[in-house]
Order: C-alpha cells, then sequence, then structure tokens
C-alpha cells in the first residue's frame, strides 16, 4: 500500500460507490506533505521525460501542478471554466463535464500559454470518466503541442476515464486506483498496480 491510499483508508470518505470524498487533504484543505509525496511520485513515474509545461483545469488540479512544476522549473497554465471581464477572444477552448458538479463547462487557455511543439504533461487530483482529461487533451491539440504523459493523484477505475485514455494510447500514471468502494463498511479497494 503506497502513502495516498494509506492517507485514502485513514483520512477519505466515502459517500457511495461513485463518490469519495478527500477534501481534508487534497482538493479543499491542502496537505503539503501528500502534495508533495504526489508530485514527487509523478515525477518520478515521468523520469527521462521532457517536459516544457505542466496543465491542468481550474480548481483541484492546481495544487498538484505547481507543486510539480516547482520541481520541474516549468511553467502551469491552468484551463479556466469561466470567462472573465479581462478574458479575450484568442483561447483554446474544448468542453468537459464535470462529474461532481454534474454540469457541462466551456475550458479554455488563452493561446499565448501553450505553443507548437512544447511538450506538455497534464495533471489532476481525480479521474473518474476522463472529461476534464479529455478536454485537456484537445485544448493541447488544438495549439499543436505534444501530450507527454497524464499524472493522476486518484483515479476511480470503476469507471472508464483511465482505461479509456490508456486506450487512446496516452501514457497514463495514477498513484492510487480504486476498484471499489463501500460506503456502509467505509472500505476502500485498490487494484494493484
Amino acid at each position: 500500500m503506497n502513502f495516498l491510499e494509506e492517507k485514502i483508508i485513514t483520512d477519505g470518505k466515502i459517500f457511495n460507490e461513485n463518490i469519495l470524498k478527500v477534501d481534508g487533504f487534497l482538493n479543499h484543505q491542502i496537505d503539503m506533505d501528500i502534495m508533495r509525496q504526489i508530485a514527487c511520485e509523478i515525477k518520478r513515474r515521468f523520469k527521462g521525460v521532457h517536459v516544457d509545461k505542466i496543465l491542468t483545469i481550474e480548481a483541484s488540479g492546481i495544487a498538484i501542478a505547481v507543486t510539480l512544476a516547482n520541481m520541474y522549473d516549468v511553467p502551469v497554465v491552468f484551463a479556466k471554466k469561466s470567462a472573465t471581464v479581462n478574458s479575450t477572444d484568442d483561447k483554446y477552448v474544448s468542453e468537459a463535464y464535470s462529474f461532481t458538479r454534474k454540469t457541462m463547462n466551456k475550458v479554455f487557455v488563452s493561446k499565448p500559454y501553450l505553443h507548437e511543439g512544447e511538450d506538455i504533461l497534464i495533471v489532476d487530483d481525480f479521474i473518474a470518466d476522463g472529461q476534464a482529461a479529455n478536454s485537456l487533451v484537445e485544448i493541447v491539440k488544438q495549439a499543436g503541442a505534444n501530450i507527454v504523459g497524464i499524472g493522476v493523484a486518484i483515479e476511480k477505475g470503476q469507471q472508464n476515464g483511465g482505461k479509456m485514455l490508456r486506450e487512446k494510447g496516452f501514457h497514463v500514471e495514477s498513484i492510487a486506483i480504486i476498484d471499489t468502494m463501500n460506503v456502509e463498511t467505509q472500505t476502500v479497494f485498490f487494484r494493484r498496480q
């Protein structure tokens, strides 16, 4: 059992077979020790891979992305989910369905922040059905950049996002992959990697 699986068991809360609440350490309150361990493990799994930028989607992936980008000494770019008054039309746009919010979001990255030929490592806190990752893949493709991998803290293996991305040929690394969860016993079963 790795450090993240242990943390999920001790501090995670299961709400149903598809909802794991880890906001006490990963995506509402952030445990920086866990964040550093996640970033180190993602970097280890992509050893030897050249990375120009880390790309994530707001908001929960930003903490992992920033910690990891600090280790690579590269910029972080995050796709925004809503336009602001200072947004321009000069952007790459895709759509992503949010599993947790049950909404469709238009996500975008301003064109000056992704360039043709750059090597992009996509990072996020969760992969469930793969919609957020797919929207980032689409944005990278629009920019003409290269996806060198997808690093994820927690993959919900009982859903098909990770499997679908791997079948498309992407190098996906998930630190913890959940096979099943039992709400009554608050038990999480992890897939051995």
